[in-house]
């Protein structure tokens, strides 16, 4: 289609060339001192004389019909119908300007203004042939003499209203720098100043209106929407501008882009119905002109689609012939954009004061609109006329009498943009006539004269314009020809009584620091829905916060599905692409829409794992004061002094350590308790075990000391000796535990290794090294503890505190066996937990053990609580 486009608008200025060459060609066969146009088009216009004549292009009827063109005779002039009668007003506008600024003394003084106008018929060729008349006159022939005769050209043309006819006048008058300002045409490609370098406008481009659109889209949250346009300029390059800003701006898509066809095509336009009806898009956008609605419309009447939030542009904003009571059930509510109204004081006086000219010729248009207002005919009528009964006009009706909509001027636009273009092209001339000689901005500071007026020489000051109307609109143009943009939002609002008001809801202006500004009174859209609100016009409903968009494959990127976060992500906006990640400290919480703080685990005193390990260490730490207290208040017994009752005191007092110690891997780690905690332990199981190696040792002595030759062995396990021998072995666990704090001393970790959710509040060993060295020394004493105490396992009875001992160590060495797969293996509290049962579990055993049976011999057998009766069992067994 673009190529396509290409070379028709190539193939349509060649035309244009070959025209002009045609009409500028002399026609005589022998030398001759006059010229002829080769031809003279008859068409319908107004005409008024003046020192500067301003050209105009006005839609005064609504179609055209052209005679077949067998070229067997010379071939007959097209005929225009249907009167048009608000075109018609738009034309006694420009002459209403025109009369206006001739009244004025500031503007223009001594220079009096002329008007040319044509009626295009709403066809290209017809607006085509009006632009060449204007430009090179319409006298019959003219004499080659220094000053030439016949009416003078125009220096500047009003119009036309239809982009498409813009795009080919201007592409030609352009050549000639030839100014024309339309008042309709809003094609965005007419703002290319290198293929129009003329041409000029007092209505905002079309691209403006697309972003003025996308304001309102935006403003009600419609990101799915269809969009009509028509084939022409006009619709195709509003459907291409408004794809392009709606990707630009991503603010939406659209579900459909449909082309409305040529004049009445049923099948097409059943087609795009039935796309409209199907889709779930609720908005639709249309871009054409009054011709291409009316046939729409009827095929939606046919299929009764209701339920559509119409937008429309301001080709039709304004139409009455759709403001019907049959289409405004589906048509009320309509949204759309409008040209800016204003006011135009004298105006209506002066419609009022038409009068028919004289001159049928050159005012044919009057005399049209008097006859279709009256429905009479000027003398002499057609035979069929007068056949029909048909009246004769007089020229005096009253226009009052008929209560027409031309005499209407509450709601000028087109109207309002005709009055602008004039004025602008007056205020040019102005401008020039003001140029002071050697101030000029021509060749050598020179300045343009009335009598030596060349149309480009007014394009200079077209486009340094600026001044203000009576209305209070400031009117001048940018480096592209293209007015201030500004537009009014229109809204259709369906009465009770079956009436409609197209009432203006809004405005739409651009700024120069913050872009398109729209402002909307909501309160006063109305909405042609149940609910009496906007309607919900999107593919996909947006995605809470918490979860993220997921495109539809195949579909446009406003259908997705909503994907809930993963764990540990999150996001906190509508319609995220994407989740975050929340930082290492911190965890999603369950709506995924912030991250909290990860909750922190340790081995907690108000957790029942906790208080049950405190329970058995406080416990275990208040059996060992009672057996001290037992031992204690029997200190004088047999069976407390046995065996060295020292040792046993301080066995005890080790044992409550350790029970102690346990509560230090119990509760939030601290700087204080992860480098006490392991130095406690090994320290407090060193000093216990290293009692009972010594304990082991001196029975084993004691047992070689009682026979013959062997009491030398005694002196080596005093009483000193063995608080030298316990002192010895604990030192050199402290020197370990020393070493391991001050090289590399365990420190507060929190480990998020182990689970995602939450941090797990521990103590890092630091050196991995120090802590196997701490193990591994407690393990050496305990397993020599043990091999003694195996040997001495069958000594006499008297001496049989050696079974207590090895079976303490066995269930010592059990406990830490199976201590250290546990703990590798036991992920962070648990780990602390599986410690502390090991060390409460071992100093458990080691004292039921080793205190159980004494205690129950003091206790509850206390006549074996006697020499004689350890001594007697002693000879018993021998």
């Amino acid at each position: 289609m673009g190529h396509g486009r290409v070379f028709r608008d190539t193939y349509l200025v060649l035309c244009v060339y070959f025209v002009l060459i045609l009409f500028s060609s002399p026609v005589s066969s022998s030398l001759s001192s006059s010229c002829r146009l080769q031809g003279q088009f008859h068409l319908n216009g107004m005409f008024k004389a003046g020192d500067v004549v301003l050209g105009g292009l006005f839609e005064l009827h609504y179609s055209s019909v052209f005679p077949s063109m067998s070229f067997a005779s010379k071939p007959q002039q097209p005929s225009c119908q249907g009167f048009d009668i608000i075109g018609f007003r738009q034309a006694q506008t420009m002459a209403f300007a025109i009369d206006e600024i001739n009244r004025n003394s500031s503007l223009l003084p001594n220079v009096t203004l002329g008007y040319s106008l044509y009626d295009n018929c709403a066809t290209l060729g017809v607006a085509f042939r009006a632009a060449l008349s204007l430009v090179s006159g319409q006298q019959e022939e003219f004499l080659l003499h220094e000053h030439c005769l016949g009416s003078p050209p125009v220096l500047g043309i009003v119009g036309d209203s239809v982009s498409t006819s813009c795009i080919a006048i201007s592409s030609v008058l352009g050549l000639y720098k030839v100014p024309m300002v339309s008042y309709y045409a809003t094609c965005s490609c007419l703002s290319d100043r290198q293929k129009f370098p003329s041409f000029f406008r007092t209505i905002p481009s079309d691209a403006f209106q697309v972003r003025a659109m996308l304001q309102i889209l935006k403003q009600f949250g419609w990101t799915w929407a269809g969009l009509l346009v028509s084939d022409d300029d006009y619709g195709l390059h509003a459907a291409q501008s408004f794809q392009y800003d709606l990707a630009q701006s991503g603010g939406g898509c659209l579900a459909y882009v449909e082309v409305l066809p040529w004049g009445n095509n049923p099948t097409e336009l059943k087609r795009i119905v039935n796309v409209m009806r199907e889709s779930t898009a609720r908005v639709v956008i249309v871009f054409a002109h009054e011709s291409r609605i009316v046939h729409l419309m009827e095929e939606v009447l046919k299929q009764n689609v209701t339920g559509l939030q119409w937008m429309a542009s301001e080709a039709w904003i304004a139409a009455t012939t759709l403001q019907t009571p049959r289409l405004m059930p589906y048509l009320g509510g309509t949204l759309g954009i409008a040209i800016r109204r204003g006011e135009i004081p004298g105006l209506r006086e002066f419609l009022l004061r038409i009068r028919p000219e004289k001159d049928p010729d050159r005012n044919s248009i009057v005399r049209q609109f008097w006859e279709h207002t009256f429905q009479c005919r000027y003398a002499p009528p057609s035979s069929d006329w007068v056949d029909a009964g048909g009246g004769l006009c007089t020229g005096q009706e009253d226009l009052r009498s008929v209560g027409l909509s031309i005499l209407d001027v509450s709601d000028l636009r087109p109207e309002y943009n005709v009055y602008k273009a004039v004025y602008a092209l007056a205020h040019a001339l102005d401008d020039m006539l003001q140029c002071v000689p050697g101030r000029g901005p021509f060749s050598g500071h020179s300045c343009a004269s009335l009598q030596r007026l060349e149309p480009w020489q007014v394009l200079y000051y077209l486009e340094r314009v600026n001044f203000t109307t009576a209305f209070g609109d400031q009117v001048s143009f940018d480096e592209n020809g293209d007015a201030l943009p500004i537009y009014d939002v229109m809204n259709w609002l369906w009465l009770p009584d079956g009436s409609t008001k197209v009432q203006n809801v809004g405005v739409v202006r651009e700024s120069a620091s913050t872009g398109e500004e729209l402002t909307l009174d909501e309160d006063k859209v109305f909405w042609n829905f149940e609910s009496k609100k906007p309607p919900q016009s999107v593919c996909s409903e947006s995605c809470p916060p918490g979860t993220r968009m997921a495109r539809r494959k195949g579909k446009p990127i406003c259908c997705f599905d909503c994907i809930p976060c993963s764990e540990g992500k999150i996001s906190h906006q509508t319609d995220s692409m994407e989740c975050t990640s929340c930082p290492e400290e911190f965890w999603s919480n369950p709506q995924r829409d912030h991250c909290v703080p990860k909750s922190m685990e340790f081995l907690s005193y108000h957790e029942p794992l906790g208080i049950s390990l405190t329970t058995a260490s406080l416990l275990g730490t208040l059996i060992c004061s009672i057996v001290l207290g037992i031992f204690t208040c029997h200190l004088s017994t047999p069976m407390v002094r046995a065996n060295n009752s020292e040792l046993s005191f301080l066995l005890l007092l080790s044992l409550k350590l350790c029970f102690l110690c346990s509560l230090l891997f119990i509760g939030r780690p601290r700087l204080w308790t992860c480098q006490l905690r392991h130095a406690a332990f090994g320290i407090s199981f060193v000093l216990c075990v290293s009692c009972i190696l010594v304990k082991t040792m001196v029975v084993l002595a004691v047992f070689k000391a009682s026979k013959p030759g062997g009491g030398a062995s005694l002196k080596w396990f005093g009483a000193v000796q063995q608080r030298g021998t316990v002192l010895a072995l604990t030192s050199i666990q402290a020197v370990i535990c020393t070493a391991w704090l001050v090289s590399s001393s365990p420190v507060p970790y929190k480990n998020t290794q182990y689970h995602t959710d939450k941090i797990v509040y521990e103590c890092a060993v630091g050196s991995k090294v120090g802590f196997a060295v701490l193990l591994g020394y407690i393990g050496l004493l305990a397993i020599l503890s043990f091999l003694l105490a195996f040997l001495a396992r069958n000594l006499p009875d008297n001496f049989n505190e050696a079974k207590l001992i090895t079976f303490s160590m066995l269930i010592f060495c059990a406990v830490w066996v199976a201590f250290i797969p546990a703990y590798i293996n036991s992920p962070g509290k648990y780990a602390d937990a599986v410690e502390v049962f090991a060390i409460l579990a071992s100093s458990f055993g080691l004292l039921v053990a080793l205190f159980g049976p004494k205690c129950y011999i003091i206790l509850l057998r206390p006549e074996k609580n006697t020499k004689k009766a350890i001594m007697g069992r002693s000879t018993t067994k021998t």
